[in-house]
């Protein structure tokens, strides 16, 4: 397989070649010229190139859908994972691109569903981006990337097109909040940020892991009415953010936070926001032969300074671990890697914690495949309720087109596997075929599956974990992710230890905290099922709701 897409490579550029002189003959491949303008670097600059293109018209209408009918203008052509095949995409790697060279890709060597050859005839809306710093797989096109416009093109094309990169994307501000955020929140988000302090600590045991410094980062967002220099102690909520969060996308959850304890429907706590994000995707502090010994850098390097800081509780019946999704699994994973220093994990809709069910795959079956099931049908990996809208084969390989690493899949195998010879962590599947590597999870399962090592060391994990294991998940969970619950309850129910699991009826993925009109419902609960643990004998109690 590599020597056959060697040799397209070697073919590809003498085509690419022939085309610069001769544009008005079609090659075989489908290819693009890309220009980098000096408006959009005025330096040499390397990166992943992709090219998008999306069908004109189903654009048009998805832009003319979401604006209320109020314009079909296409500004933007973006990969879709919930859409998977919507949006063909192609990429190659550049290297030192010098501002107004021109740089061709291959729209068929390295694609995405297809190869723009096989495109049907037709209108088509077509975009380049640059992504700088190879993290599109992780969080899509942000600050520094650079864009062409949008053009509208008729393929197949009897000439070569030129598109060319002509912005750099400026950065976000990380305090701007959505559209959708209530205004009673955007009103206190002034007095949140006074209440906010970033978090910049360089670890010892991670820098040592490198041999560079590596930086944890994160926000401590003190309640109102803190003193520093009072008396007074506050349990402590450590929050990890979800794949695709980091230190620049918690403005929303923070002012959230801080506007319920104003008001009085969240207990006064201090919250930690913690940045799981790296290059490689989320490092979900775990301690890993790839990404480094996380857990160990938070749980006796972060968490002391920040007790020393701060006028936390500082004992495990005041500290509380919250995550959804990536950060579900990560806080499910440090109350059971760490039942001493945590009292208490209310993880939402966590990712598998038993890999007997992975978005719905065995992996310890006989001649498992992770795009195939046994009777050769697909593995679905996204749907809405009973629809289907990807399945893990074509999640696997936009994934791949994307970006070697940072993306969802590649994040678990940077967590989760062994190293091999080349220094990059063993693929748990074969990306050509979705044949699963029975070695690759035995290393999985002896090290990361959490079902599999509550139930071979529970008499011992027993004494301080026992009572602290909180779950929420919906039955509709976008991801499958409802089956890997089970699966761990009934592990926790077989050793007949006491924990807490919510299966809520028709729920998914994306709106499992939403109690009536309330956005946030269900973090409001568990903030005040979290305070009743730390201050049992209080008598501040969560407001009554009003019946919906």
């Amino acid at each position: 397989m590599r020597c056959r897409w060697i040799a397209a490579a070697f073919i590809g550029l003498l085509l690419s070649a022939t085309a610069q002189s001769q544009t008005t003959a079609l090659p075989a491949h489908s290819f693009f010229h890309v220009q980098l303008g000096n408006s959009a670097s005025a330096q040499p600059i390397s990166g992943r190139l992709l090219l998008f293109a999306v069908e004109a018209k189903a654009a048009e209408a998805e832009e003319k859908t979401e604006s209320d009918g109020k314009s079909s203008v296409v500004d933007e052509v973006d990969a879709n994972p919930f859409s998977a095949t919507q949006t063909s995409v192609a990429a190659r790697e550049v290297s030192r691109w010098t501002p107004g060279q021109i740089n061709d890709i291959d729209a068929d060597q390295l694609a995405f569903p297809a190869g723009y050859s096989q495109l049907p005839p037709g209108d088509y809306y077509v975009q380049a981006v640059l992504d700088v710093d190879h993290t599109y797989n992780y969080a899509g096109r942000g600050a520094g990337d650079l864009v062409s416009e949008v053009v509208k093109l008729h393929l197949p094309i009897a000439s070569i097109p030129t598109l060319t990169l002509s912005k750099a994307l400026p950065a976000r501000d990380p305090w701007t909040l959505s559209a959708s955020t209530p205004a009673a929140i955007r009103a206190l988000l002034p007095e949140a940020r006074q209440h906010a302090n970033l978090v910049e600590f360089v670890s010892p045991s991670l820098s040592a892991f490198w041999g560079r410094p590596i930086t944890m980062r994160g926000w401590v967002l003190t309640p109102p009415g803190y003193d520093a220099k009072a008396g007074k102690r506050y349990p402590t909520v450590y929050y990890t953010q979800g794949f695709g969060g980091n230190n620049d996308r918690v403005g929303g959850p923070l002012a959230t936070v801080y506007a319920a304890m104003s008001k009085g429907e969240m207990p006064p706590m201090i919250w930690v926001f913690l940045d799981e994000s790296s290059p490689t995707g989320t490092n979900e502090f775990a301690d890993s032969v790839n990404n480094g010994p996380w857990g160990q850098a938070l749980t006796t390097e972060l968490i002391p300074q920040l007790e020393s800081q701060y006028r936390m509780d500082a004992k495990s019946g005041g500290r509380f671990l919250n995550g959804h999704s990536s950060g579900g699994w990560a806080t499910l994973w440090l109350q059971t890697r760490y039942p001493k220093i945590f009292g208490g994990t209310w993880s939402t809709s966590p990712d598998p914690s038993d890999f007997h069910d992975f978005t719905g795959i065995d992996l310890y079956a006989p001649h498992a495949n992770a795009y195939r099931k046994p009777d050769g049908s697909a593995y679905p990996l996204v749907r809405d309720h009973d629809k289907v809208l990807g399945t893990f084969e074509q999640f696997a390989k936009l994934e791949r087109v994307l970006g070697t690493y940072g993306g969802q899949l590649g994040s678990f195998e940077w967590v989760f596997s062994p190293r091999g010879k080349d220094g990059l962590p063993l693929p748990m599947f074969n990306r050509d075929t979705g044949d699963i590597d029975p070695a690759v999870v035995a290393y999985w399962r002896d090290h990361y599956d959490i079902a599999f090592r509550l139930q071979h060391n529970w008499p011992q994990l027993k004494p301080d974990l026992d009572g602290k294991i909180h779950l929420f998940v919906g039955t509709a969970d976008t991801f499958y992710l409802d089956g890997a619950a089970h699966r761990l309850q009934a592990v926790l129910d077989g050793l007949h230890a006491k924990s807490s699991f919510t299966f809520l009826p028709n729920r998914t993925h994306f709106d499992l905290y939403v109690q009536g009109k309330d956005r946030q419902g269900l973090l409001k609960q568990i903030s005040w099922q979290m305070y009743a643990v730390a201050r049992p004998d209080s008598t501040l109690k969560a407001p009554l709701q009003p019946v919906q």
